[in-house]
């Protein structure tokens, strides 16, 4: 009898000593690996969208570096001492007068056109596997009714509305994967300017902890670090949490942006931005990684660009393939305008993408980066795997035969392509003969994969 009891004690506890495993540390914390569905997902949609989107301006065209021509950060811009600031502080006194507050626009942020569902239903035409949205930015509106930001959230102000909690919804319904943004710092809140322990103890960690129990997300995308290291921030403390107590803590997934000096070293993928590691170099990682960016020039809407500041479709989905074949991910933002609409151009850019993903998804979902590449590098030419075929990405059609070293292929054929595909394998490299292709049987316009069955 006292065997059978201790059986069914052990039994019974054994769930909460593996929730247990993770402890508040950067070792125990990084040890945890990276769920599955994220290295397999490969493309995902990110959205900002808040109080930024009503002026929606940035200097496009400006020789002010890259970050300066972000429109959401519009806010900090316009109380900014420097070269930027001053174009940013002229164009809104010029339009709004210099005594309109940035506050002033909380009412005029009314998403009356917004329908979540259209949002999407467009995401998952796009081939997107993930999708994550600004639940809160720098300027601290939350786009849920957080306890936390009283009068200051898209529910008690403007749209009147849970825009966290629809998107969700409709995210999950479509069966992809919803993620939150989340911002650690606020750059005006009087508590994070005063007292940064009391901001963590009473305001961020609750919020965090409220974003995951109320919408349990698979991601949780952290930024707005740099201030303060991880230890001011009680970034382990939350993520041992998340990791061993939340309702999400088998699958969510998180970022490296939880302090000073984390990126492309704790957390959970790594991350670049517009090819950039904050402000050093990027490329390729050994961990799981990501890279975000927009479409054009700021992640926010901006309203006053122009097709010269957009990435063309040919362009976007080369940066697909070559992130992937990386060995990373890309998170390709869209800035919908403040009533709620995601700009023609910009689903346009997405329609591309999903008609390329429909004929060649299958070299993108699911694969990882080849080792073999390196000794196959050749211009506009890329490489994933998984464990049966190789695939050969060529970002422009190939004009000469294709030389794999290191393969020895048993079959070839190109993805939407039902013409047969020469090939010869001599030892241990294969060399592919590209096929005359008219417009007629032509599988696409933007890159074309060939599959190598190994």
């Amino acid at each position: 009898m006292k065997s059978l009891i201790l059986l069914l004690l052990l039994f019974i506890s054994a769930p909460f000593v593996q929730a247990q495993q993770y402890k508040s540390d950067w070792e125990s914390i990084d040890s945890r690996p990276i769920p599955q569905w994220f290295e397999d997902a490969k493309f995902g949609i990110f959205i900002h969208w808040g109080l930024y989107s009503v002026p929606a301006w940035a200097p496009a065209d400006a020789d002010i570096g890259i970050y300066a021509k972000y429109a959401e950060w519009y806010w900090w811009r316009i109380n900014e001492e420097s070269k930027a600031g001053r174009l940013f502080r002229d164009y809104h006194d010029k339009m709004y007068g210099a005594d309109f507050k940035y506050q002033d626009f909380a009412p005029m942020f009314k998403a009356q056109h917004w329908d979540p569902a259209q949002w999407a239903s467009i995401f998952k035409d796009a081939g997107a596997k993930y999708v994550v949205l600004t639940s809160k930015h720098h300027e601290g509106f939350t786009l849920w009714p957080s306890e936390q930001s009283w009068n200051w959230n898209s529910v008690d102000i403007g749209p009147h509305r849970d825009l966290c909690g629809d998107l969700s919804t409709a995210v999950k319904d479509a069966g992809l994967h919803m993620g939150f943004y989340y911002s650690l710092y606020e750059w005006y809140n009087p508590l994070y300017k005063n007292n940064l322990e009391k901001y963590v103890d009473d305001h961020m960690i609750p919020q965090m902890k409220d974003l995951v129990t109320r919408y349990e997300p698979d991601i949780l995308w952290t930024d707005g670090e740099w201030d303060h290291p991880s230890e001011k921030w009680k970034s382990t403390e939350f993520l041992a949490w998340l990791y061993n107590e939340s309702p999400v803590k088998e699958r969510v997934c998180v970022n490296d942006r939880w302090g000073s000096k984390t990126r492309g070293k704790h957390g959970g993928f790594f991350t670049t931005e517009y090819d950039l590691v904050h402000d050093g170099a990027g490329g390729e990682m050994e961990k799981a990684w990501e890279e975000c960016r927009g479409i054009g020039t700021s992640f926010g809407y901006n309203q006053i660009e122009d097709l010269d500041n957009y990435q063309s479709s040919d362009a976007l989905i080369d940066m697909l393939i070559e992130k992937v074949a990386g060995g990373g991910n890309l998170l390709l933002d869209v800035g919908p305008t403040s009533d709620g609409r995601i700009p023609v151009i910009q689903q346009q850019r997405l329609a591309d993408i999903g008609s390329w993903l429909a004929v060649n998804g299958e070299a993108i979902y699911e694969t990882r980066k080849w080792d073999g590449a390196k000794n196959n590098q050749t211009e506009n030419i890329f490489f994933t795997r998984n464990d049966d075929y190789l695939y050969v990405h060529c970002t422009k059609f190939p004009t000469e035969p294709i030389n794999l070293k290191g393969v020895k292929a048993t079959a070839v054929s190109m993805l939407g392509y039902s013409g047969k595909i020469s090939f010869k394998t001599s030892g241990n490299s294969t060399k592919i003969v590209v096929p005359q292709i008219s417009p007629a049987d032509n599988p696409g316009e933007f890159a074309w994969v060939f599959k190598v069955k190994l």
